[in-house]
């Protein structure tokens, strides 16, 4: 059969996935946002919460992340997977913290893979926001957040933690502050485990605990399910889309190939198929400032 006759095929065939479980390894709720996109492909997740995801590392240090963010997103959907017994899994795996290019602004990265041993591949989705409360404070003895803290990290509908300065082995972290009472007693209870009485505030940016993270959760997922609806052109297996990009964006002026996005490089995890798709802005020369030729 040609590539254009399993792509009309695939078209008209269920979806792949249509009626499949989907394991979720979670321990922060993920599923309220991620459920129903997974619903649009008739599929629904199933949530593993008895894993210790915490296990492969905690926004508060107290387990430092060993893997990049992939490889811990997708040990988690494993570890979903092993849990269920189901040969699907999903997972997210957040990062936070300043953008390398700006500097002082902070940067939500958020990915999504689903591992899909039934057709042997693994089908992942990204996204970068500025939308995100991330921050904190270190508070010395006898000081605590004031109003104007408070209001930037969206406290209480966003929680807050507290840990013990300086951090280490032994230090008190305590999490999910939702209300005023509650971490002020935690800022004096950590206070007393410092040697010198500091403290550390800082937004909980986990899913649950945070609103916005979780909003953003929801959005990938429907990224990822969107994703998921494509299918090769070439074997008609879902989740055909963008593997990398290839830049060399030529200057306006002299023509050198620059550092900007030329074009997206789409792939299949299960066939290997790459097929290129130009930048979707339509743009096809870049702005002379941004050449090193032009402008070294």
């Amino acid at each position: 059969m040609s590539a254009g006759s399993r792509a009309a095929t695939a078209g008209r065939d269920p979806h792949p996935y249509a009626g499949s479980r989907v394991a979720l390894a979670t321990l922060h709720d993920k599923a309220r946002a991620l459920a129903p996109a997974f619903a649009a492909l008739g599929a629904r997740l199933v949530v593993a919460d008895d894993v210790d995801t915490d296990a492969l590392g905690t926004f508060s240090g107290e387990v430092p992340r060993t893997g990049t963010a992939l490889e811990t997103a997708i040990a988690k959907a494993r570890l979903g997977m092993a849990a269920t017994g189901l040969p699907l899994g999903l997972a997210t795996e957040g990062s936070f913290g300043p953008d390398p290019a700006i500097g002082f602004v902070a940067l939500h990265r958020e990915l999504a893979v689903l591992v899909d041993d039934v057709h042997g591949q693994v089908v992942c989705e990204s996204m970068h926001t500025h939308d995100t409360n991330h921050g904190g404070l270190v508070y010395p003895p006898g000081h605590r957040p004031q109003a104007a803290d408070l209001a930037r990290w969206g406290f209480p509908a966003h929680a807050l933690l507290v840990r013990s300065e300086p951090f280490g082995p032994g230090a008190r972290v305590l999490k999910g502050l939702r209300d005023r009472a509650a971490l002020d007693a935690a800022i004096d209870e950590c206070a007393k485990a410092s040697p010198e009485g500091w403290v550390r505030v800082d937004t909980d940016m986990r899913a649950h605990c945070n609103p916005t993270r979780m909003r953003h959760i929801g959005a990938l997922g429907l990224r990822l399910v969107e994703r998921l609806q494509v299918r090769c052109p070439a074997c008609a297996a879902p989740g055909f889309g963008r593997i990398e990009v290839r830049t060399g964006l030529p200057c306006a002026d002299c023509a050198t190939p620059t550092r900007g996005l030329l074009a997206d490089v789409l792939g299949c995890g299960v066939c290997g198929e790459r097929r290129e798709r130009p930048r979707s802005d339509g743009r096809r020369q870049a702005d002379p400032a941004t050449c090193d030729r032009c402008n070294p």
